[in-house]
């Protein structure tokens, strides 16, 4: 038997597809962007995708094989020259990054793969965010997409929320995204967008 749905339009598995979804729609070519969490590289390819070969993408991770691994994976799409890496924390934006960025996204938690004691942390996500705003250009979004599930992911849930919950109307616009037929700790998207 064969589904009447359109073949073209993709399943939505977990948070990050659909941030992706909303990187494809506000980052254009030869836009400005930031990765502020490298990890395994995916959303530093995407955006350099996006971005094409006029446009700029900095992305950022305090983890060497999360540099070195986003590096590579750049290099075979032939990406390089598009991508600042720094192999900092992404609490180092402000000074390194220049303003009117499309799209700033973060992947919060620790790497798929590698040492799951290394996660990212309120203090600094939260010094991350406050730059991202301001870097952003009008309409521009930062997405995040938050784990609660992991030790450190709850304290960094509430901080987010709250940031997010207190920017004010009309200057910015936040929306939470996530399943509604999955546990409380499943993972979820934050996006909020700069008013014109």
């Amino acid at each position: 038997m064969t589904s009447d749905a359109p073949q073209h339009i993709p399943l939505l598995r977990g948070p990050v597809p659909l941030t992706h979804l909303l990187l494809r729609h506000f980052v254009r070519s030869g836009d400005r962007a930031v990765d502020a969490t490298c990890g395994n590289g995916n959303d530093t390819l995407l955006l350099a995708e996006l971005v094409g070969p006029t446009g700029r993408v900095w992305g950022f991770d305090i983890q060497q094989e999360a540099v070195d691994g986003t590096a590579r994976k750049l290099a075979a799409q032939g990406f390089e020259e598009r991508v600042t890496l720094v192999a900092a924390g992404h609490e180092t934006m402000a000074g390194q990054v220049e303003a009117g960025l499309s799209a700033v996204v973060f992947n919060l938690g620790y790497l798929p793969g590698g040492d799951r004691s290394v996660i990212t942390r309120p203090e600094t996500t939260g010094a991350a965010l406050e730059q991202a705003l301001g870097l952003l250009a009008p309409g521009g979004i930062v997405a995040l997409t938050i784990y609660p599930g992991h030790r450190g992911g709850d304290a960094e849930r509430r901080l987010v929320e709250e940031w997010a919950g207190q920017l004010p109307a009309p200057l910015f616009h936040a929306w939470r995204m996530g399943q509604t037929n999955v546990t409380a700790d499943a993972p979820y998207v934050i996006c909020v967008q700069k008013g014109a």
